[in-house]
């Protein structure tokens, strides 16, 4: 999630463990409920100049774990007792961001980007898929209860920011289901039975969802509307990377070919070659990210150089401009235009 909903579900959390005997602490409370809850995407900072894959692999990475929990509280703590010890003991301050700081990682694998919760035991990318990175219909709420919170020093706004947070996270697995059974109709009715299916909700809100499914060395990339009733937004075909087609100069061993492997893991395998009118190079791409849900418009990708030497590594590159024609194209799909009824 966007830093402003960690904070603000973290503060939440650190309020509703508020006692009569400490309602002149709760500004403080929420102050470091809400800094222990964005701590974690400190490791947005791992990066290396050399290797530009090096943050895809750290971010979400041991800074979120279950595990790390406890160490990660314990940091945020120390680091920040100085400036709340007046009000708080080192005990309570340990367990304001110990609250706050166990909050992000569940929060994360809420969306779509994959937390590795389960490390070091597993580097498996958990997302659940029932949220957008960043949605204001989510957090808005969230921080007008949080501030009311802290202001009028009653847990009970506390409880009531949990009580949304809880409510939109369980609409949004809702709506997943809804529309992955919408997913499901649309592939019989082309005559497929997809090899594996995701649906992910697009940017900021739960009603216009993208779907992904492949069948035969293709990914199908379409929308799926979620209202009152489901509809289908036909979008487009693409090839599933193949190396040998697509990358034949890649050797096995390579440091490019090691960096394909780190980005096919990243990307849970959504991988497909774009075309390139450049002949020393090609460019794939993750279709899992677009700014409209049924086209694939690459928000980010790699490209690997025909002959590049054992140790050379990829580039990275990235396009996220979203101008008023992809708004507006995006707005008229939220509306429905373009979309055809279709319920299970």
């Amino acid at each position: 999630m966007d830093p402003i909903s960690q904070g603000v579900v973290g503060a939440a959390f650190a309020q509703s463990t508020l006692s009569p005997a400490q309602r002149d602490k709760i500004v403080t409370i929420s102050w470091l409920g809400c800094a222990a809850g964005m701590a974690p995407d400190l490791d947005v900072f791992i990066r290396s100049a050399s290797d530009p894959l090096l943050f895809l692999e750290f971010h979400r990475h041991f800074t979120h774990a279950l595990i790390f929990i406890p160490f990660g509280a314990l940091v945020v703590a120390a680091t920040l007792y100085y400036f709340a010890r007046q009000r708080l003991s080192w005990r309570e301050t340990y367990l304001v961001c110990f609250i706050g700081y166990a909050t992000h990682g569940l929060l994360d694998a809420c969306t779509t980007y994959g937390t590795q919760l389960f490390w070091p035991f597993s580097n498996m990318r958990v997302a659940w898929n029932n949220i957008s990175v960043v949605d204001p219909v989510f957090t808005i709420p969230l921080l007008v209860l949080v501030v009311l919170a802290a202001r009028k020093r009653r847990k009970a706004y506390a409880y009531a920011a949990i009580g949304w947070a809880l409510f939109y996270l369980s609409l949004g697995a809702v709506q997943m289901l809804r529309a992955t059974e919408v997913a499901r109709l649309a592939a019989e009715l082309r005559g497929h039975t997809p090899q594996r299916l995701t649906l992910k909700p697009s940017f900021a809100n739960l009603i216009l969802w993208k779907s992904i499914y492949e069948h035969d060395q293709h990914y199908y990339v379409d929308a799926v509307r979620i209202t009152t009733s489901g509809s289908w937004c036909v979008g487009q075909r693409v090839e599933k990377l193949d190396l040998k087609r697509h990358l034949p100069f890649l050797a096995q061993g390579d440091q490019q070919a090691k960096d394909l492997a780190r980005f096919r893991w990243f990307s849970h395998d959504y991988l497909t070659p774009l075309q390139q009118t450049n002949a020393t190079s090609q460019r794939v791409t993750d279709i899992r990210y677009s700014m409209i849900p049924n086209e694939v418009d690459p928000m980010w990708g790699i490209t690997l150089a025909h002959n590049a030497s054992k140790n050379t590594h990829v580039t990275w590159w990235t396009q996220r401009d979203a101008d008023r024609e992809k708004r507006s194209r995006f707005a008229s799909l939220i509306a429905g235009h373009g979309c055809k009824p279709l319920n299970p």
